[in-house]
């Protein structure tokens, strides 16, 4: 039977994942290392599963609001506001999603209409382009560069605006290069933005995980920008809580009613022990200044050190990141593409990287790898990729 007429055409042209594909096949690969998901290797902390449990033995088994439960709102409120300087209403301004990609998809929904046009700094997520597709709009990419720290300026976001541009996406720290974006940069980036009327959707999941010497900064922080932010967060990556997928969106009341509104007919609710869990992450945290991110932070410094010292060493050119828990190296010097250099690499040596085209065409000639890898895997990794490049 021929379903091409039953299928949406426009979901059709989205290639699939370049992440998963190499995942699917380092699954069939016993012996292989894998930098390819951007997976924490920690464990979620003790305190935060046991609280899931005996949740889940206390009987807690039911849907909760669509909004999440109120205490773990009243929660993230707090964190936001204390760690990022960010104040929102519980009641009206967050909503608990299905980790931090629902919450990105619903303001994409929520917002645009056949046609609108989205900016995506690029290479970034492989879902923000997807994702604006699939909500009838229209993504344009403008590319960063490792000479700027793959940071997005104002004068490439003016350029690239038209009359049909609605939305920027903001994905720092960036996945996959590590990049960052300093203050300066955000606040030339507002004057375009308040200028041409946009709104931003900030993914700020790796917001806890930089390495500099200054703090992150969103940019809903700035003067006049809460109120045209979509600020997006989760547990995943700070909280080593992936498979619990559980995150938040923040937005000014207005915006974030049409976001609920997709979510209460698609989703329903976040699931009730993600929600406890999530919620015994932050109460420990107000506790201890959050131990648990401290902890996982300093760890991964160290792997990102190790991993950006070694392909420097290789002869590999290398954007130090100081953000997320990605290093992307260029690998042109090698002569290869990236998607050839990483079927040879996983190939050859059992090493599981992603090309950097799975990230937008820009990332032709660069690898991403990434450190959340036990610190004996990583090592050995390192030795056997430096192997494959000096027998090329």
């Amino acid at each position: 039977m021929d379903y091409t007429r039953f299928l949406n055409a426009s979901v059709s042209a989205v290639p699939k994942s370049g992440i998963r594909k190499f995942f699917d096949i380092v699954q069939t690969m016993p012996k292989a290392i894998s930098l390819g998901v951007g997976e924490p290797d920690f464990v979620t902390p003790y305190h935060i599963r046991n609280a899931a449990i005996d949740s889940l033995l206390d009987g807690e088994t039911q849907y909760t609001s669509n909004w999440g439960k109120l205490s773990l709102r009243n929660e993230i409120a707090y964190y936001v506001e204390r760690r990022f300087g960010l104040k929102y209403s519980p009641e009206n301004e967050i909503l608990a999603t299905i980790g931090a990609s629902e919450g990105i998809d619903l303001a994409l929904r929520a917002m645009l209409t056949p046609g609108d046009e989205v900016v995506v700094p690029e290479p970034s997520f492989v879902s923000y382009c997807p994702g604006v597709i699939f909500a009838g709009g229209v993504p344009v990419p403008i590319k960063t560069d490792a000479d700027n720290n793959f940071m997005l300026t104002a004068e490439a976001l003016l350029a690239a605006l038209t009359d049909k541009t609605k939305a920027l996406i903001m994905p720092y720290p960036n996945n996959p290069t590590g990049g960052v974006i300093d203050r300066e940069s955000l606040e030339k980036l507002r004057d375009v933005i308040i200028g041409n009327d946009l709104i931003v959707i900030s993914d700020e999941v790796y917001a806890e995980l930089t390495y500099g010497p200054g703090a992150h900064v969103s940019i809903a922080s700035l003067p006049g920008m809460r109120e045209r932010t979509v600020y997006i967060n989760g547990f995943s990556k700070a909280f080593a809580m992936t498979g619990w997928r559980i995150g938040y969106a923040c937005a000014p009341a207005p915006l974030m009613e049409n976001i609920v509104k997709i979510h209460q007919y698609a989703i329903m609710c976040a699931p009730n022990q993600a929600q406890v869990a999530a919620e015994e992450a932050l109460k420990r945290g107000r506790e201890d200044d959050y131990a648990d991110i401290t902890v996982m932070r300093e760890s991964y410094n160290r792997r990102r050190r190790l991993m950006f010292d070694s392909f420097r060493k290789m002869g590999l050119s290398c954007f130090e990141p100081l953000g997320a828990f990605y290093v992307f190296p260029s690998i042109k010097k090698t002569g290869l593409t990236s998607e050839t250099f990483c079927e040879r690499l996983l190939k050859e040596k059992e090493v599981a990287c992603v090309p950097g085209t799975a990230f937008g065409a820009c990332g032709e000639g660069f690898i991403r790898c990434c450190y959340a890898t036990a610190l004996d895997k990583l090592t050995v990794a390192l030795e056997r990729i430096d192997d494959f490049i000096h027998n090329l």
